[in-house]
């Protein structure tokens, strides 16, 4: 039963005072209390740590219970509420969503907390925190390591019982890395995610070079690196965010069309653009497709699930071009979605807006400031230490007399007093021996403590020169950033289009000439990319390269067109080349800014790698084919016209080296083995086959053999390219010579022959690595891009050439690899300067070719 309460009398000396107080100047007031709280204490992060005030407590608390990535996983509550009670004086929940967020790899780059259970997705909220585990990522002890070294202030908290860290000392360049978004009072801020590897190259270039610009600084850093992968279209609106602190770009989902049935092709989604769901996308296509505002499509399903990653397929109607159907979701569903870049934070305890520069530059004040403080602690505390070794020495001199001293002292302060008296020590010094036990005091070693001792000189010598050495400063920051670079950093998701191409409106879409059917050439790079550019611009030859990627093969088509893409399993696939993206081809531009994955249209088996590209065409002489048996095939050009198709029957030890479509049918044909046997004789000695032919005998080889390198090309001017090596050391370790000889020097010899000798083999070396023959000059790059100088032409008995200008196996992994000769008409090719990869054996590396330039 309630009990009623009652008013206690007001006592008899009660005065009332009543204050009479301005509303609007109360108002007022209240208000710049609450702003200043949520700007400073809640919505911007520090650009130091790039943290909000709950992030920086989550991660400290985490730190201080001691939930390392090698502990195990505690309830997520248990830390919410360590944070709510010592720290941040919020509601559960606020704690609890940035905890989450800071453990989902869709919402950051570089996820701070490693989350046990249900964390949500893009669509989906995530599991109650009493549900939920966690723990620090290993990201996150990077952002606290040295917490305790004294690197960074600590302030009293809510009630000034406990002190927390106003900033982490923070190795990880979080700002850049993982962004930022709030919403204060009268401002805001909205940050991308960047990629850690690219970040941290800018920062070290920064060092070197402080007075670097904003396009010296985007060489390093292109574009945000987003958590969902995806593409970034258009770069304008990103190098106003750099340069500004203001821009905006559109993010697009990664597609692919594919055929869903054996008569109806799709769109798959791969990647969404950051922060879009698939629920959010399948949501808007029903509602566009029951207001008929969107039509072509007959279905839509998703497919996501843990193994296979996002998949969501939208089935397109027989009469459609999924091409326009595409662009027109592109125009009205969040496949296509903006992002403001709004570059705010705290800097100095002052909310400001800043370009990339500033961002980089903050944050190296900050690394500065950390290293250097850091550096004091440990150099005072090895210097503590150093002082109680002395003494330690001084002591164990006269152990004995030390012991009596202190039995004869009658109290702990005549025994210090005489200690410090008779042995000339400090009162630091004789208070330590003092406190020791005397079963350890006996049992030091002079040369131990001599070497501690030694040890400890090394040490703060070493942390006093980088605090008066200003240069060693910046060079420990510049290898700690190296370090977390190397540890965390992983490769760019996100895909970087200068442009998204010609548009394709509504209105057209049942038409076919939505893109114009113009002359084009299609290009294949050696890190898989598909591109295609106007006939009338030159493919790039010479000049600057793009660093790991350069051009491999190159045919004439038309935007409408379609190439198929040869493979070293005997399989030709069939690829639009509306898809490619279109790019300038000038010398220099890199292909590896905006091409086209090959691995988004075309998924290639275990072992199995591109080729080249060839022309789909029903006559002309079709293909000439070598494998790494020996066996030589001219293909009939009508077995290229299916959608996917074997150009050869292969035996299961057996890959097809080189592919090459012919344009005459008189070429001369080629074999170079690794044993250094050359053949090569006319290709109108090998009749064609159809499809189910497995060839002819093309090369005889010795025992242990194999071929390293099949062309086919006209003979005037052609040169021989061979490089020689151990076929038993490790892979980049081949010292290796490379040798180029004129190909009139050889003879032909029939098919199936053993050929003629092509290189002699010096001490230490067995077998040929990489070999090419074609039409000179020929020039040769790194796997990194960079030229590569070849000997100048050599008699065939002349030597074995010169030492390469770097190991054989470091100028090009070893791949197995045809020429794009004859793929392009005779004048492109002379316009274009055909590329060319030489190679032998499986691809063990995949990272990189060396690729012939023939320049005429």
């Amino acid at each position: 039963m309630a009990r009623r309460s009652t008013t206690p009398p007001l006592p008899d000396d009660f005065e009332e005072h009543i204050l009479d107080i301005n509303v609007g100047d109360e108002i007022k007031t209240s208000f710049l209390e609450y702003a200043y709280s949520v700007i400073y204490s809640r919505a911007l992060p520090d650009a130091r740590d790039g943290l909000k005030p709950v992030q920086r407590r989550i991660l400290y608390t985490m730190d201080d219970m001691s939930l390392r990535p090698d502990r195990g996983h505690v309830k997520s509550a248990r830390v919410v509420g360590e944070v709510m009670g010592k720290l941040h004086p919020h509601g559960d929940s606020a704690i609890y969503d940035a905890l989450v967020r800071m453990a989902q790899p869709f919402s950051m780059r570089l996820p701070m907390v490693d989350g046990h259970g249900n964390f949500g997705s893009p669509d989906d909220p995530p599991a109650a925190m009493r549900y939920t585990e966690c723990r620090m990522a290993p990201a996150a002890a990077a952002m606290t390591a040295s917490l305790d070294e004294n690197t960074v202030d600590f302030r009293p908290n809510y009630d000034s019982r406990e002190f927390e860290p106003s900033v982490l000392p923070s190795a990880i360049p979080h700002l850049l890395v993982n962004g930022a978004t709030g919403i204060a009072v009268g401002m805001a801020t909205n940050i991308a995610p960047h990629n850690l590897v690219e970040v941290v190259a800018a920062l070290k270039h920064l060092i070197k070079a402080p007075k670097a610009t904003t396009d010296d600084l985007m060489k390093f850093i292109p574009g945000p690196d987003l958590p969902t992968g995806g593409k970034i279209v258009g770069l304008d609106g990103i190098r106003d965010a750099y340069e500004t602190g203001r821009g905006t770009f559109k993010m697009r989902a990664t597609t692919r069309i594919e055929n869903v049935t054996p008569r109806k092709k799709g769109i798959v989604v791969t990647e969404m653009p950051y922060g879009v769901g698939t629920e959010r996308v399948v949501s808007k296509i029903k509602d566009l497709v029951i207001a008929k505002k969107l039509q072509g499509i007959s279905d839509i399903k998703d497919l996501t699930d843990r193994t296979h990653g996002m998949r969501l397929v939208i089935e397109i109607k027989n009469g459609f071009v999924p091409e326009a159907v595409l662009e027109q979701l592109y125009r009205q569903t969040p496949l296509e979605d903006s992002f403001g870049i709004n570059a705010v934070a705290l800097v100095d305890g002052q909310p400001r807006t800043l370009s990339l520069k500033e961002m980089l530059e903050v944050f190296l004040k900050h690394r500065f400031e950390v290293v250097r403080r850091r550096s004091t602690f440990r150099r005072d505390k090895a210097a503590s230490r150093l002082h109680l070794v002395d003494g330690l020495l001084i002591a164990i001199l006269d152990i004995d007399e030390v012991i009596a001293l202190i039995r004869s002292s009658e109290t702990t302060a005549e025994a210090k007093a005489k200690l410090i008296s008779v042995f000339d020590l400090s009162e630091i010094q004789a208070e330590y021996i003092l406190e020791m036990p005397l079963r350890r005091l006996t049992k030091f070693s002079t040369i131990e403590l001599e070497k501690e001792k030694s040890e400890l000189e090394e040490t703060i010598a070493a942390l006093q020169a980088i605090l008066d050495d200003e240069k060693l400063l910046r060079k420990v920051v510049s290898d700690e950033l190296s370090d977390v670079a190397k540890t965390f950093g992983t490769p760019r998701r996100t895909v970087l289009l200068a442009s998204a191409g010609v548009p394709v409106t509504a209105a057209k879409a049942a038409a076919s000439l939505e893109v114009p059917d113009d002359p084009c050439v299609a290009m294949l790079s050696s890190t898989g990319l598909l591109a295609r550019t106007a006939a009338n611009e030159p493919l790039g030859h010479g000049g600057d390269r793009a660093n790991h990627d350069v051009v491999v093969s190159a045919v004439t088509t038309t935007v409408r067109g379609e190439v198929g893409v040869l493979t070293n399993r005997g399989r030709v696939v069939k690829l639009s080349v509306l898809d490619f993206p279109e790019l300038p081809a000038t010398a220099g531009d890199p292909l590896l800014q905006g091409g086209l994955p090959l691995a988004e249209v075309l998924e290639l088996g275990k072992g199995e790698r591109p080729l080249g590209l060839t022309r789909l065409q029903e006559d002309g002489p079709g293909l000439a084919v070598g494998t790494r048996n020996g066996v030589v095939k001219r293909v009939n050009p009508e077995v290229l016209t299916r959608d996917e198709w074997e150009y050869i029957s292969l035996k299961d030890d057996d890959e097809v080296v080189g592919a090459l479509e012919l344009r005459t049918g008189t070429e001369t044909l080629c074999f170079v083995t690794s044993d250094a046997q050359l053949l090569h004789y006319p290709a109108d000695l090998v009749r064609p086959q159809g499809r189910t032919g497995g060839g002819v005998a093309g090369v005889k080889l010795s025992a242990g053999a194999r071929v390293v390198s099949f062309t086919a090309f006209e003979p005037v001017d052609a040169v021989v390219v061979t490089a020689s090596g151990s076929s038993t050391a490790l892979p980049g370790t081949e010292p290796g010579n490379m040798k180029v000889t004129p190909f009139s020097e050889y003879p032909a010899k029939g098919r199936a022959t053993g050929g003629v000798r092509c290189h002699r083999f010096l001490k230490g070396e067995d077998a040929l690595i990489l070999a090419w023959v074609g039409q000179g000059p020929a020039r040769a790059a790194a796997a990194s891009g960079a030229p590569v100088p070849l000997p100048e032409p050599d008699g065939r008995r002349d030597g074995s050439g010169m030492p390469a200008a770097q190991p054989v196996a470091a100028i090009a992994s070893p791949v197995s690899f045809q020429a794009s000769i004859g793929n392009a008409d005779a004048g492109t090719v002379a316009e274009a300067g055909t590329v060319a990869t030489v190679g032998a054996g499986p691809d063990t590396a995949g990272d990189g070719q060396t690729t012939l330039d023939l320049e005429g």
